[in-house]
């Protein structure tokens, strides 16, 4: 995509969600939705994937030997999640890989067309575009219509609602342009009463970053023109977490809360920095996503004397879920059910082989980016019924989601690799360059001392003399796709890459990629995406 287009959309597109009326009652609006799910997805059904005859999804139903009134029938007689059990059971579903156009779509030994327009809702059109992690091109670019990110914005309100967030100084910890993930949260935070006071980006500024880095001041510049008075962001320097920890100090020190929103290793890495600094950051509140909260990085920001909950979202769904205030372990949120219908089932992972809970999802919105049905983005997880007496129960979001987890995918500090882009990495462009096979590199995700950290072994019986060259052509492939532009600027300054001379360990037939949490108990993977 042409930069100077993609800049004037962006500029276009922040305008409108500026411009745009507030929402009156967040929990009217999801209530009413919630109300109106069934018949929300049968119309979304009806006006775009049964009105169009090419439609991957509609060539699944009538294999599947589905139609338009037997799939209303079956929802409203039966329920939705049962009705997409029967479909998914039936060749109605989507894998990760047909989704992202890695595998044709074959059902009933018929081979069904699509391309990179198959699956957008033509109901939803938006002028910021957005890119989901790890394609081997420019990444999966997401359209998401100013009226989905206004609805966004009820979920905030409740989050900032159920951990009474107005009464908190509000720090952002992330990256600029070309993600928008932290403009975006900005956005909602200022046009929902938060008191913004610092954006700290952990990308260090360099040159090839600058016209990235112009945009963003200049998005903000109009933001500001239009009475939003979005901060602008302070670029840390390589694993230098101070500036983060003596601004939570000081607001501290004048008698204000804080919250601050980041992923994981970042809130990690901001209490791993306190305490080297000896300074005080407890009462803080950390809402963070991107990636797996692991038990290993609660246990490090709770001994700071801080709180964590998580978010979990994905670029080409939105918000899926928020932990509410009583979901103190684990990994957990509350599902979006007004947004979204989610089924498990087990299948094995990809890269080991190991039976897991798989998640498939389910859009519901006539404004979702993409008409999805039952399709899996490579994420595990446990459903189950709240027990909890939270707002977000009492308004009807009862479905939990727990022990969230990636599985097919390496993330960290809110970066998504798709595992068969770095596959291709490992098994071709490396033994190329520097010799051996496709077995003599693995790259294995695990926690650090204070981060997501990731380690690309090198076999011994690959002679390399200077490791620096492995990282350094590493880093170069992640920048051809898009999840990779920001994993390398973020591995390429900090310590979140090691490049060692270890044979690879066995993990199955496919074993390059290794999350540590299919391994056996005790270990825990990377999740997920956007927050």
């Amino acid at each position: 995509m042409n930069r100077l287009r993609y800049f004037a959309g962006a500029a276009a597109g922040l305008r409108e969600i500026i411009r745009a009326p507030r929402l009156d009652s967040a929990e009217t609006v999801i209530r009413v939705h919630l109300s109106r799910r069934h018949e929300n997805f049968l119309e979304l059904m009806r006006r775009v994937v049964f009105a169009n005859a090419a439609h991957p999804y509609r060539r699944m139903l009538e294999i599947a030997g589905c139609g338009y009134e037997d799939l209303a029938t079956g929802v409203r007689r039966d329920g939705l999640e049962a009705m997409l059990a029967r479909l998914q059971a039936s060749g109605v579903y989507l894998t990760h890989d047909e989704f992202k156009l890695k595998q044709p779509i074959v059902r009933a030994n018929r081979t069904i067309p699509a391309d990179a327009d198959s699956f957008r809702n033509p109901l939803a059109t938006g002028r910021l575009v957005g890119f989901s992690g790890g394609s081997r091109s420019a990444g999966t670019a997401v359209r998401v219509s100013t009226r989905a990110r206004v609805y966004r914005e009820a979920y905030d309100k409740l989050a900032i609602d159920e951990f009474d967030l107005t009464r908190r100084r509000y720090v952002l910890l992330k990256p600029t342009l070309p993600t928008l993930d932290g403009l975006m949260n900005l956005a909602r935070g200022a046009r929902l009463g938060c008191a913004l006071d610092a954006w700290f980006s952990p990308v260090v500024a360099s040159v090839d970053s600058l016209h990235y880095r112009v945009a963003t001041y200049g998005l903000l510049a109009m933001a500001r023109a239009y009475g939003l008075r979005l901060p602008f962001p302070m670029h840390l320097a390589a694993n230098d977490y101070s500036p983060v920890v003596r601004t939570i100090a000081r607001r501290r020190e004048q008698g204000h809360l804080v919250m601050v929103r980041t992923y994981a290793s970042g809130a990690v890495r901001v209490a791993s920095a306190a305490r080297e600094l000896g300074a005080a950051i407890d009462g803080t509140l950390f809402i963070v996503g991107g990636e797996t909260l692991t038990d290993g990085k609660r246990a490090t920001i709770e001994s700071a004397g801080a709180t964590i909950f998580p978010h979990y979202a994905i670029t080409e769904l939105g918000s899926i879920g928020y932990a509410c205030r009583q979901m103190t372990s684990g990994n957990a949120v509350h599902l979006n059910t007004d947004s979204l219908a989610v089924l498990s089932h087990r299948r094995p992972a990809p890269l080991s082989g190991t039976e897991v809970e798989s998640l498939l999802f389910t859009a519901l919105q006539l404004h979702a980016p993409f008409v999805l049905i039952n399709a899996d983005m490579d994420d595990s997880g446990k459903l189950q019924q709240a027990t909890c007496d939270c707002r977000f129960a009492r308004l009807g979001l009862t479905t939990v989601i727990r022990d969230i987890a990636s599985i097919g995918k390496l993330t960290g500090h809110g970066v998504t690799l798709v595992g068969t882009d770095v596959i291709r990495i490992l098994e071709r462009t490396l033994p190329a360059r520097f010799g051996g096979s496709a077995t003599d590199y693995q790259l294995v995700e695990h926690d650090g001392a204070g981060q997501a950290r990731m380690t690309l072994r090198v076999s011994p019986r690959v002679p390399i003399s200077a490791m620096s060259d492995v990282k350094a052509l590493f880093l170069a492939e992640l920048r051809t796709f898009q999840g990779g532009q920001i994993a390398s600027r973020l591995w390429q300054h900090a310590e979140a890459l090691d490049v060692v001379h270890e044979e690879p360990v066995a993990s199955g037939a496919r074993g390059k990629i290794l999350p540590l949490h299919l391994l056996g108990p005790g270990t825990r993977s990377e999740a997920v995406r956007e927050s």
